[in-house]
């Protein structure tokens, strides 16, 4: 059994809701980029506590825990790594809309793996809060394919829920791309 299944079954027994995010999850909608781990994104906090992992870590999987500080954007990350596999990162966040962005989630099938993944304008949401260069060219990418006017109607309705900075970037990545 693959480290993605192994780690998404420990979530799903643990009734901890989880999604493919990150690099992952653009595949699924059709944007190719490389990537050097697996992320999966939830909200819920008993990630963070290593008893979650133990089942896994007695199979000799290696499990780091990082938990983030009151000013971090993120409650949290959990590492997790078994040769010869791609490592896994649970990203736990800590907002209302990033819950939604959850609830919202459709199944796929990701490694021939049976997983919720993030819907398009979700996850384009989740990367305008993150901010970066990489993450504004994957947003750029999602928005050249024949979904752009629902994807940016929908992102528009939860925008107001991110911080300004994720609003400026959204309206630098509609120009350049207009």
């Amino acid at each position: 059994m693959s480290l993605l299944a192994r780690v998404s079954g420990v979530l799903q027994a643990a009734g901890i809701p989880h999604v493919l995010a990150g690099a992952s999850a653009l595949t699924i909608h059709g944007v190719n980029r490389s990537t050097i781990d697996v992320d999966l994104f939830t909200v819920d906090r008993t990630c963070l506590e290593p008893r979650t992992w133990d089942t896994l870590a007695a199979e000799g999987i290696g499990v780091e825990v990082h938990k983030g500080d009151l000013d971090d954007p993120l409650a949290g990350v959990v590492r997790l790594e078994l040769d010869p596999e791609l490592p896994l990162d649970v990203v736990v966040g800590k907002h209302l809309w990033q819950r939604r962005v959850i609830e919202r989630a459709e199944t796929a099938i990701f490694m021939g793996v049976e997983v919720p993944v993030l819907r398009g304008a979700d996850l384009i949401l989740l990367k305008l809060y993150a901010g970066g260069p990489q993450d504004a060219w994957d947003i750029q990418q999602l928005l050249l394919g024949p979904e752009r006017t629902p994807l940016i109607e929908e992102v528009e309705k939860d925008l107001p829920d991110l911080p300004p900075r994720a609003s400026r970037l959204w309206r630098q990545i509609l120009e350049l791309g207009s």
